[in-house]
């Protein structure tokens, strides 16, 4: 078994088709400018020890230190063995709005980048409970069941995006009745469900749900993200705003926080209503709602000696970039004699 603890860091890939297309630029520039500097006979006698093969192979040896050296940043995780281990918790299950509005960059970066890390952090805080994953727009999406597979999870938020749900709205009572099946009749640990959203309810039925879910032992937390005063929802290509979201009528749509609805489900749910906009008061008033819950204890299965095993990577990435260096664009000598290229 293995984790990949990074996985963002893959994106550094993009290094070896750019370094790949500079290549061929350049080759093809040189291949010019010798060609209008004297024929290919006269070159072969002015550098009769130029060869063709070596800048390629400096090019792959390069590549290849880059793809070690990616490797070693993203962190691959090794696991050897299951033991079972006694853990006391809750059970948690996070609901994250993925609907467009979450887009809006009324709070750094946007709201939806800010959700996964307000997630991630508060994951990072807890001890030993075991915890969910719903992604929730039009309609909800499971993601996650429970798990104390804290990598897993922050694995399958950080893939959270606006396209992962293509009926748009903010359906927070789907959400609330999904989480119903998450938790387990077999188990007595308290149910929690954290829902973080800008709170835009265009379902209507959300209050009366998590009225009933709280009748089933759920309490629910909800956590703001946004701010009341809105702002547009941007539409990006290849990173560059081109336009701003526009209703059925042609206007542009400013998006706002409803603080309000998350409160009203909050209050339903027994449970407490929590400002995201900084995310170590979120940390602090979330784990004072928790401490004051029974913790249930259960047993669970978990890999030991879960190592990590980037210094391999590491290793072998150096060690192409320094083969990389010991290659000369020339021609070796004693390969020369050889002529295995038929240089």
């Amino acid at each position: 078994m293995y984790i990949l603890e990074e996985k963002i860091y893959f994106w550094l890939l993009c290094l070896i088709p750019v370094l790949i297309v500079l290549f061929i630029g350049l080759s093809y520039w040189r291949h010019r400018a010798q060609k209008k500097y004297a024929a290919k006979q006269m070159l072969d006698h002015l550098i009769p020890d130029r060869s063709w093969f070596k800048p390629i192979l400096k090019l792959v040896t390069v590549c290849v230190g880059i793809a070690f050296l990616v490797l070693a940043l993203v962190n691959l995780k090794a696991g050897e063995k299951t033991e079972t281990v006694n853990r006391e918790g809750v059970d948690i299950v996070f609901a994250v709005d993925v609907s467009k509005s979450m887009l809006a960059e009324d709070i750094a970066p946007n709201r939806l980048e800010k959700s996964q890390r307000l997630v991630t952090e508060i994951i990072n805080n807890l001890a030993s409970d075991r915890i969910g994953l719903i992604a929730y727009a039009g309609s909800a999406v499971p993601q996650l069941p429970i798990t104390t597979d804290y990598g897993s999870a922050k694995m399958f938020l950080q893939s959270l995006t606006t396209e992962l749900i293509s009926s748009q709205g903010t359906a927070i009572n789907e959400a609330i009745q999904l989480a119903e099946n998450y938790y387990s009749d077999e188990t007595e640990a308290a149910k929690i469900l954290v829902i973080i959203s800008d709170g835009e309810d265009h379902e209507g039925e959300s209050v009366a749900v998590a009225e009933a879910a709280a009748e089933k032992g759920i309490r629910i937390f909800t956590i703001g993200v946004g701010t009341e005063k809105g702002t547009t929802i941007p539409i990006k290509r290849n990173g560059i705003v081109r336009e701003f979201k526009k209703d059925r009528d042609g206007n542009t749509v400013i998006t706002k926080l409803n603080a309000e609805t998350l409160i009203e489900i909050s209050e339903a749910g027994k449970g407490a209503y929590i400002d995201g906009t900084v995310t170590a008061t979120v940390i602090e008033e979330l784990k004072a709602e928790l401490s004051g819950i029974d913790k249930v204890a259960f047993e669970s299965q978990q890999y030991a000696d879960f190592e990590s095993q980037f210094q391999w990577f590491l290793g072998f990435g150096l060690f192409f970039l320094f083969l990389d260096i010991l290659y000369l664009e020339k021609k070796t000598n004693w390969l020369k004699k050889l002529n295995l290229f038929n240089e």
